[in-house]
């Protein structure tokens, strides 16, 4: 038998076996297919927002096909899953473990567990949900996969007592979902019902509760109208104190724990960081109407 038969033999690598169409799934969900993908689907929503603000319903509609040929919410969430997974740098609530794994390191001792609401959920299998001293209730707009409650944050029913309440909320690549600046604020602020008003979980541990926030960089710092410092004053101003902070080339992560002293006051778009190279990300934030 000739070398060349014998070579002829030799098992398929896995990879050379896999379907033509897998391959090409692949390649159409590249790093930058995934970014263009979001980016596309961030700018319809502006668009379809502005548009409703004005009246214009036939370009409502206009905006609406052009996002369903898009693929919809179900291929913006399936570009976020992929621009979440390991390969594209990983789950965000491993950060958000790593910075309270000592304050619920007595949690495993004791049936007690944290509540926590995970806003925009994709996966029922990251490091947030995989913890066993976390109680996570999961809502996303459009649901996944079972163990995730398909809901808007902004319709959620508020909490009756401080035992419907939660510990810890995850605002993980949520916030600049939202189209709408005022939107934005409204949902820091909607934060600040769902969180409990105590800080004690049992008699051996304490928590005080707390939001996490992740933002792509470019909101906070490649924004006309946001800035690092703005941003604190917002949350500041909701009663939220900074006290962990992290940022990678491409996202911001921060940990604000809620203590109750609010200073109401409103935040206007405003240019703080002036350059036609900046984007357009603003947070307004309303005063309350007594």
């Amino acid at each position: 038998m000739t070398a060349k038969k014998q070579r002829s033999k030799r098992p398929a690598l896995l990879s050379h076996t896999r379907p033509p169409t897998l391959r090409k799934n692949e390649a159409a969900l590249s790093a930058k297919a995934t970014r263009n993908l979001i980016r596309s689907h961030h700018t319809l929503l502006k668009q379809r927002t502005q548009a409703l603000r004005v009246g214009n319903q036939a370009l409502v509609d206009k905006i609406d096909a052009q996002i369903q040929e898009n693929g919809g919410l179900e291929s913006y969430q399936l570009a976020s899953k992929i621009g979440q997974s390991s390969e594209r740098g990983g789950d965000s609530s491993k950060v958000l473990i790593e910075w309270i794994s000592p304050q619920i390191a007595d949690l495993k001792t004791t049936s007690s567990k944290l509540r926590v609401l995970e806003v925009g959920a994709l996966s029922t299998k990251n490091a947030c949900s995989l913890n066993e001293t976390l109680d996570v209730t999961r809502i996303d707009l459009n649901s996944q996969e079972p163990g995730i409650l398909k809901q808007d944050f902004m319709e959620r029913p508020l909490p009756l007592s401080d035992e419907d309440r939660f510990h810890l909320i995850s605002l993980s690549l949520v916030l600049n979902y939202v189209p709408d600046p005022v939107g934005r604020g409204e949902m820091l602020k909607r934060c600040v019902t769902f969180l409990r008003q105590s800080p004690p979980v049992d008699s051996s541990t304490t928590f005080t509760p707390s939001l996490f926030l992740v933002l792509p960089a470019p909101c906070v710092a490649n924004s006309r109208y946001l800035t690092e410092q703005r941003l604190e004053e917002i949350l500041t101003s909701i009663g939220f104190s900074l006290t962990k902070n992290k940022q990678t080339s491409k996202l911001i992560y921060q940990l604000w724990e809620y203590s109750g002293k609010r200073q109401p006051r409103e935040f206007r778009k405003e240019i703080l960081n002036p350059g036609r190279t900046r984007n357009n990300f603003a947070i307004i934030v309303k005063r309350d109407v007594k």
